[in-house]
């Protein structure tokens, strides 16, 4: 566990930083109405959502008003245990769903779909054999890309030309799991904006392809999120969820970004659990998404 607290803290220095790093000379200092104020705006600034802020503020005040000797850390405490709240019920993990479980990966351009698809099949891997199917035919280094990975992991791919059916590429790669016995197939989809139609009902076809194989597929359907885009992931997962229906999300990017607040923002919102977050670039840094763990780090918090 120690291990996981570690991770989590040292990937999300930039948002601790972000979120407290100017309000540390009021750690050991009594608080005033505007250190509160000052409170309010840095948790804004790292994007946790008016909700989040909100409760965390809410709580401090309350405190605040019965004490009038509290101290930043305390009140840094207190906001810790209001986030940890707001968070219970937030992870998430894959289990064995069907005879292959179908885990659909989806999201905007440049969130990291392909590379979490990849570090994904990696974990799951050590609980059988997994297939990746290459379903973004639209970008053209993707296929390069996602084959580097499936080469690097040894895991098998399934992909097919430039500008092919994503849908048909689909098919086949439930295809290829079911006759090689695979316990889990991981698809990897084409970046679209939640806001383009045309490009969204690409992906309603390859849902009903999916529940041609299996009326139950995909068994998973997981917004990959960039958690450097702040409050934007909001709008984005709500496209996707009413197009698509998202089971969950997996949060990219947190190790390089001051916005790491938004995973709190989108959940607090969505009531979407996390499965998977991204620390890093190694392999190693994708990690189950652990609440408790995550908190600590954004607090600075052992």
């Amino acid at each position: 566990m120690f291990s996981i607290f570690k991770k989590f803290k040292e990937g999300l220095k930039k948002t601790s930083a972000a979120a407290f790093g100017s309000l540390t000379n009021l750690f050991t200092k009594k608080l005033d109405a505007a250190d509160i104020d000052l409170i309010e705006e840095t948790l804004y600034s790292a994007d946790f959502g008016v909700e989040a802020t909100e409760k965390i503020i809410k709580s401090i005040k309350e405190a605040f008003a019965k004490d009038k000797e509290l101290r930043g850390k305390v009140a840094l405490e207190i906001g810790a245990k209001v986030l940890a709240d707001i968070l219970s019920g937030s992870e998430a993990k894959i289990e064995e769903k069907g005879e292959p479980t179908v885990i659909c990966l989806v999201g905007v351009n440049g969130s990291g779909k392909t590379t979490s698809a990849a570090k994904l099949a990696y974990e799951l891997s050590k609980k059988g054999k997994v297939l990746l199917g290459a379903c973004d035919t639209f970008r053209a280094a993707a296929n390069e890309q996602i084959r580097e990975w499936s080469k690097r992991l040894n895991i098998d791919l399934i992909e097919s030309m430039h500008g092919a059916d994503s849908a048909a590429v689909a098919f086949d790669a439930w295809q290829a799991a079911k006759a090689r016995g695979a316990k889990f197939l991981i698809l990897d989809t084409a970046g679209r904006l939640h806001n383009k139609e045309n490009l969204m009902q690409e992906l309603a076809k390859l849902k009903r392809v999916l529940a041609k194989c299996d009326t139950s597929a995909p068994h998973y359907s997981i917004m990959v999120a960039d958690g450097s885009i702040g409050s934007n992931s909001i709008e984005q997962a709500k496209a996707f969820n009413k197009l698509f229906g998202l089971d969950g999300l997996i949060v990219t990017k947190l190790d390089g970004t001051s916005k790491g607040g938004a995973l709190a923002g989108v959940y607090a919102s969505l009531k979407l659990p996390v499965y998977y977050v991204g620390l890093g670039e190694q392999v190693e840094d994708f990690r189950e998404f652990d609440s408790l763990a995550y908190v600590n780090g954004v607090f600075n918090l052992e």
